[in-house]
């Protein structure tokens, strides 16, 4: 009997009641599911970014290479890999004390290709997608939902992180409000 793959793209570490919700989805299924886990690094560009912006503009201005000087990029890359690895052994963790057999990998890809790519090698059955709500993005319909459906030919589903179903239920797809 051949494992029914899924592929998760997780933006954040899963909780436990994350991790039962995903696995409640395919309890009835009778072939062995196995999920595949990607988590997009955290981006160190954005964080660097930030730090910057903390900067006031005279010191900017005195001088920018003293400024980006005091951003050690080593060590906000390395505490960037670092975060995005212990979140991976969280969800794994979650999705194990679930009941589930999982794997997953940090990818530093564009989210949506590394689903892509994950989903072929896999030969996976469905996509899982699990983010914050982005009302802006799903509005303009550049979310990552709406790009795995354009982009993937298995089911994909979009779920919030932190929400169960009902409370997901009532604002549609990803939009729990304005």
């Amino acid at each position: 009997m051949a494992d029914y793959d899924v592929v998760l793209l997780v933006e954040q570490a899963l909780t436990p009641a994350d991790a039962a919700q995903v696995r409640s989805l395919h309890e009835a299924i009778e072939e062995p599911v196995t999920y595949h886990v990607l988590l997009p690094m955290e981006d160190a560009a954005a964080r660097i970014e930030s730090a910057m912006g903390s900067l006031s503009g005279g010191e900017l201005l005195a001088s920018p290479a003293m400024a980006m000087s005091e951003v050690d990029l080593d060590a906000v890359r390395h505490d960037c890999e670092e975060r995005s690895r212990d979140d991976l052994a969280r969800t794994l963790d979650a999705l194990h004390a679930a009941g589930a057999t999982a794997s997953g990998e940090v990818v530093t890809d564009p989210p949506i290709h590394a689903l892509a790519e994950k989903v072929k090698a896999v030969d996976g059955r469905e996509a899982i997608i699990l983010t914050r709500p982005h009302v802006v993005a799903e509005f303009f319909h550049v979310d990552w939902t709406s790009q795995a459906r354009r982009k993937i030919g298995v089911p994909v589903l979009h779920l919030l992180e932190h929400e169960n179903f009902d409370e997901q239920a009532g604002g549609g797809e990803g939009v729990t409000g304005f």
